[in-house]
């Protein structure tokens, strides 16, 4: 199991677990739940009490065939909820694909800008991200919510995941972005099938030698759903795949994953600390 520092960011040596706030109307499993912005704080907060050491602030739905929000709306959703978190000492992340609300988030004190499309959606991201200085997430990505399913088509999967996010690692590092603010994403469900999303999760070990961090998001993704259909083959619904995700969450911390991204942070934060004690035979906070 690899153990990553990343500047800025706790470090507890152990997988990290960041909890999601989606401030928005239309996210994929708890979408509207959060959108009032006192709510959105309140639920970071509790996050934060279940063991979250990251609150990721998202205010644009990303779930297949969502449409964009105007970049007005995104800041107005985001911006409050990520300035009170850090007044209260929350060490916060922004989940945006524009520059702009990425840059208005910093200035709010988000230590973290997560991009789901690794700089693609906007070119002016990783200029943003470098002048700032803070950690980055790439995401591996392949187009918008609207078309990604339809570019969901591999030989290798790991292979090409592995190369585009090469890819990008080193077009963000020619804008400025620095080696060690770079923590790569699979972007599992973006332009992956099921059998895509397994295959990546199994190849962990080799999305590690990229030389950077990896973050794994399965959480409540239809992949687990599907997995877990009944017997007439309905997929499960998205509130009954927490525990699937448990599993995921361990299994992830065991094979290196820096952190995991869930929606139920309790049981997530406690599966970290046992990868980690089984592990290194010994207790970690």
């Amino acid at each position: 199991m690899t153990t990553w520092t990343v500047p800025g960011l706790p470090e507890r040596g152990r997988c990290l677990v960041m909890g999601v706030v989606n401030v928005t109307p239309d996210s994929f499993s708890d979408g509207g739940e959060w959108f009032d912005p006192e709510v959105a704080v309140r639920h970071g907060l509790d996050l934060v009490e279940q063991g979250a050491d990251i609150v990721d602030v998202g205010g644009e739905s990303t779930r297949p065939g969502a449409a964009r929000v105007s970049l007005p709306e995104e800041l107005r959703r985001v911006e409050p909820v990520i300035r009170a978190l850090v007044q209260e000492g929350v060490t916060v992340s922004v989940d945006t694909m524009r520059a702009e609300v990425a840059e208005a988030a910093v200035g709010a004190g988000a230590a973290l800008v997560n991009d789901v499309s690794g700089g693609l959606a906007d070119p002016a991201m990783p200029r943003v991200v470098a002048a700032a200085g803070v950690p980055y997430v790439v995401m591996h990505w392949r187009g918008h919510s609207q078309d990604m399913e339809a570019r969901a088509v591999y030989a290798d999967v790991v292979t090409e995941v592995s190369e585009e996010l090469r890819k990008r690692v080193d077009s963000v590092l020619a804008e400025g972005v620095a080696e060690q603010q770079i923590i790569l994403d699979p972007g599992l469900g973006f332009a992956k099938r099921p059998e895509h999303n397994w295959t990546l999760l199994a190849a962990l070990g080799r999305l590690n030698e990229l030389g950077h961090p990896v973050i794994v998001g399965a959480s409540r993704k239809r992949f687990l759903g599907r997995l877990l259909a009944g017997p007439d083959g309905a997929p499960r619904p998205f509130s009954g795949c927490d525990d699937a995700t448990l599993a995921v969450t361990a299994l992830a911390a065991h094979a290196g994953a820096w952190c995991v991204r869930v929606h139920h942070v309790r049981p997530n934060a406690d599966a970290v600390r046992v990868a980690a004690a089984w592990h290194t035979g010994e207790g970690a906070r």
